[in-house]
């Protein structure tokens, strides 16, 4: 829209509109850059449609068709909270849809106040562009110190306790370094899976954005909270407060 409207600029001999359609155009480009950098694909590749192409199946499924995925109750998953040491929340365009942010902010307060170690993971395409998570968090009143970008925490998911997705999926979805035929191979993520416990809010099984199935729902040390995430997120803010 940004480049329409600098050509209808030249046309017009308007230059306001030439210059704010050339600052538009590029601001896109820029961001349009920056993604594509990391998703490890190419500007190309993704204009002429960079997901989907490929006719393999995701690692889920390909193994057989009678995998579960382990639900949980926000009781259980405060309980778990409670007894670690070391919380990492990986936050998604999901949390932003919800509106859940002010939620997930007090609910890392309470745990911080108990000595719980709690720090975000964000995944540079997380959200409708860069830096969507972290205005997110920053309206939430989250200390920046804590807010981490993926290549900062990957290394340290094994050593971490719990991890709580909200509302993320490709991002943190295994077949990108697991399943070379899948269409997100190759796409750096968040490594949640090693760590010790994974608790995912969601609304469903559905899958993300790229329309890949998440074979980390069926992982043995993977839980679901299924429903809202706004709602999930105060019923455990309600129950951290009570303790």
């Amino acid at each position: 829209s940004g480049w329409a409207a600098a050509s209808i600029g030249f046309m017009l001999g308007n230059d306001l509109l030439i210059v704010t359609g050339a600052l538009v155009g590029s601001s896109g480009a820029i961001l349009s850059y920056i993604m594509c950098r990391a998703m490890n694909r190419s500007f190309v590749s993704v204009i002429l449609g960079g997901f989907g192409q490929t006719s393999g199946s995701s690692s889920a499924d390909s193994a057989d068709g009678d995998l579960v995925a382990l639900e949980t109750s926000t009781e259980e998953v405060c309980e778990e909270l409670l007894s670690s040491q070391s919380v990492i929340i990986v936050p998604g365009y999901g949390m932003a849809v919800a509106q859940a942010q002010n939620a997930v902010g007090e609910i890392t307060k309470i745990l911080r106040d108990k000595g719980i170690s709690v720090r975000f993971g964000i995944h540079p395409v997380a959200g409708r562009l860069p830096g969507h998570m972290n205005v997110l968090l920053a309206e939430a009143k989250v200390p920046y110190d804590i807010v981490l970008e993926m290549d900062e925490l990957n290394d340290d998911f094994p050593d971490t306790d719990v991890v709580l997705v909200i509302g993320a999926n490709d991002t943190v979805n295994p077949a990108a370094m697991d399943d070379p035929d899948s269409p997100i191979a190759g796409m750096p993520v968040l490594e949640v899976w090693k760590s010790g416990q994974v608790v995912i809010l969601k609304r469903g099984m559905a899958s993300g954005y790229a329309g890949v199935d998440n074979p980390l729902f069926f992982k043995d040390n993977s839980r679901m909270l299924f429903g809202d995430a706004k709602e999930s997120v105060d019923k455990l803010l309600g129950i951290l407060r009570d303790n």
